[in-house]
């Protein structure tokens, strides 16, 4: 396809800009469905890809995938090609829920394709799940819960619905009354969070589930998870690049994002040019909140004295004004503070996006106010 030609050039062109950095760590197909391409076009895009990097050992090479466009002969490519690890967009499997926001895929379509996955020897097997969605109620997604735990993937995604029409216009076919409101949306989440626990499953930051022999437990257990545009990771590398429309890049302490329309995008590239749409210069203060956030966030817990080595900054001076805010949630049990180390609680742990936020400056410049944690709760 056009698009397939004009994505190669534009591999071939970052690639020509980093003659000493080829080596590939963590490699992800997504931004959609790309199994939506042919046999052949995946193939050839690999195979792009491979011309110009190189696979680290050990490398995670994972794509997205969608139960009702995949087939098996699909997974038996990608399998062939190298990729080990898949995950599949699920979101609710009660049909009224899937009628309405237009996704409807049956409970055997979906359990056929992740046993063949598990057939065809994927090291890791994600399922993702929204809670939110319209029509939901703590019964039908429990009932899905249910469905998925049966299933027993190694990893699962529980994720919070954003309702945004103005951005999503599929999401005008269906009116903000047909959510849950936030009370149920808060129940829905938690509901899910005991039943995968009690089946086995610990909690993985902010909203993944994963079976305690999983790579991502075994790092949380060691403080050792890390998070990228990805999602979270064993394996932290130096930068991250992204590739097609509206793509977002990490690379060189600034954050990069390509053109968001197909045109402007081909436009860039027929000139010779990065089809960069903007750009972002992380600042040294930018560094040090992303590692904190991103600490608490991955592993519930903050090393002071690490960031202290790490940033050479006095924790307790730079960060006195969020320590202070941070004393209202610490005295009702959602994390304890000591001089060298913020531990996040089991409670603490459904607000950890909360207590991240005290250290958010850019939230607190747009509202100059101290996070309210019985609004957001």
């Amino acid at each position: 396809s056009k698009y397939l030609q004009y994505l190669d050039r534009e591999i071939a062109m970052v690639a020509a800009r980093l003659p000493d950095r080829r080596g590939v760590l963590q490699f992800h197909w997504g931004g959609g469905t790309p199994t939506y391409q042919s046999i052949g076009e995946i193939e050839h895009l690999f195979a792009t890809f491979r011309s110009h990097f190189e696979f680290l050992p050990g490398a995670e090479i994972a794509l997205e995938v969608d139960p009702r466009v995949t087939t098996f002969e699909q997974i038996d490519v990608l399998a062939k090609l190298g990729f080990n690890r898949i995950s599949m967009g699920v979101q609710d499997f009660t049909h009224k829920v899937q009628e309405t926001i237009n996704r409807v895929q049956s409970v055997e379509q979906t359990r056929a394709l992740y046993e063949h996955c598990l057939k065809r020897g994927f090291e890791s097997i994600n399922i993702d799940l929204i809670y939110g969605l319209p029509h939901q109620t703590e019964e039908s997604f429990a009932e899905t819960v249910d469905t998925v735990i049966a299933m027993r993937p190694g990893r699962v995604a529980v994720y919070s619905f954003a309702f945004v029409p103005w951005k999503s216009g599929q999401q005008k076919a269906f009116d903000k009354d047909d959510l849950p409101p936030p009370e149920t949306k808060l129940r829905l989440f938690h509901g899910a969070m005991e039943q995968f626990i009690g089946a086995g499953y610990e909690q993985i930051g902010m909203d993944h589930f994963a079976l305690p022999d999983d790579e991502l437990a075994r790092a949380r257990d060691k403080h050792q998870l890390h998070r990228n545009f990805m999602g979270y990771t064993t394996k932290p590398a130096n930068g991250m690049l992204g590739f097609g429309i509206s793509s977002i890049g990490d690379i060189s302490g600034a954050f990069v994002q390509n053109q968001k329309k197909l045109s402007r995008y081909y436009q860039a590239l027929d000139a010779d040019r990065l089809p960069v749409h903007r750009g972002f210069e992380l600042s040294e203060d930018d560094m040090i909140r992303r590692h904190v956030i991103s600490e608490l966030m991955c592993n519930f817990h903050l090393d002071v004295r690490a960031v202290e080595r790490r940033f050479g900054i006095d924790f307790a001076d730079y960060f006195a004004r969020e320590r202070d805010e941070l004393l209202e949630p610490a005295r009702n049990g959602f994390l304890t503070i000591a001089d060298d180390a913020i531990q996040v609680s089991e409670l603490g742990r459904l607000i950890i996006r909360n207590i991240c936020m005290v250290f958010d400056i850019y939230l607190r410049e747009k509202s100059d106010e101290s996070p309210v944690f019985s609004r957001t709760i």
